[in-house]
């Protein structure tokens, strides 16, 4: 399929955001599993886990505000990722900051928010309704906000990631990407198709909140009962009007869709086998690639590990295996 222009600039932009901001953020490794097994030999792990704050959100924040006047008050919603993310940005930059986050915000995340002395507020127990409250109070008071997502600079942010696999492994058949409000695989997408346009793009969501999933899969935006997930980083809905949904279906060439049990296996496999803990996310995109025996190449899969702020009260019963 030919692809759009509007692919191509985002690939652009994420080349001229990542001479911006590589002072900033780490180029994270790109590593080979410790298995065993053939297909185990030919899968990878781009460490997003490793990144600064922990999770590949902090690209996308450093690129969004290093293009704001550090006297714009800003405000943001999140799951936790993203406002860790941009608070520790803001906390670099200067920019005065409001987080608002769900009410059901992992712990671990929110005490690490909190301790960066931003202000924080929790509203509901949906990121999507959380976001909607902070774009409301963005109008109310007049101030900056700044979208997990839906924003050009964010997501490609995120695509630098793309541009670090593409020097880290050429050969690369297929990468999984867990998917919650589209921003990180649009922006590595649309730089593997504009790149390295062989490369499967594999978008991956949680049975128990695949708002995005199944929008991609109807071609517009769907509403779907949310239910808990260990992947919190991708739960809850998304903006109606997002830029995502249209560059992601361009981007995607599959989708699979995974249960908390296969989740759950995920994180165990990560902590056993790499020797590595990671939040439900980015153990969400490894349950997606060993469900797809019959579709991987001959070449390298990648696993993205998206973030590592897992809430150790989840995380415990999984790795004494109560759960």
């Amino acid at each position: 399929m030919r692809l759009s222009v509007n692919v191509y600039q985002q690939a652009a932009r994420s080349v001229e955001i990542r001479q911006r901001i590589r002072a900033a953020i780490h180029e994270t490794p790109c590593i080979f599993s410790r298995g065993g097994s053939n297909d185990q030999s030919r899968l990878a792990y781009k460490c997003e886990n490793l990144q600064r704050t922990g999770s590949f959100k902090f690209r996308g924040a450093m690129a969004k505000l290093t293009t704001l006047p550090t006297d714009t008050p800003v405000i943001t919603a999140s799951s936790g990722n993203h406002g860790l993310a941009v608070a520790t940005t803001a906390q670099m930059t200067g920019h005065a900051l409001t987080v608002v986050l769900p009410e059901t915000v992992a712990q671990e995340k929110l005490s690490r928010i909190q301790a960066l002395g931003v202000r924080t507020i929790l509203h509901s127990n949906d990121s999507g309704l959380a976001e909607r409250h902070a774009r409301e109070m963005a109008d109310a008071e007049g101030i900056t906000y700044v979208s997990p997502y839906n924003d050009a600079d964010v997501i490609a942010g995120q695509g630098t990631i793309g541009l670090e696999l593409i020097d880290q492994l050429p050969e690369l058949d297929t990468v999984y990407i867990a998917m919650g409000g589209g921003g990180l695989i649009s922006g590595i997408g649309c730089v593997l198709k504009a790149y390295a346009p062989r490369t499967r793009i594999v978008g991956v969501s949680a049975v128990n909140s695949s708002a995005f999933a199944t929008s991609l899969r109807a071609g517009h935006p769907v509403e779907v009962d949310h239910k808990p997930t260990l992947a919190d980083g991708v739960a809850g809905g998304f903006d109606a009007d997002t830029i995502t949904l249209p560059l992601a279906a361009e981007v995607v060439d599959d989708m699979i869709d995974c249960t908390e049990a296969e989740i759950a296996a995920g994180i165990e496999q990560i902590a056993w086998t790499e020797k590595m803990l990671v939040e439900g996310s980015a153990a969400l995109a490894l349950a997606a690639w060993t469900k797809d025996t019959g579709r991987r190449g001959t070449g390298p899969s990648v696993v993205l590990l998206c973030g590592a702020n897992f809430d150790r009260a989840a995380l415990a019963p999984i790795l004494r295996g109560d759960a």
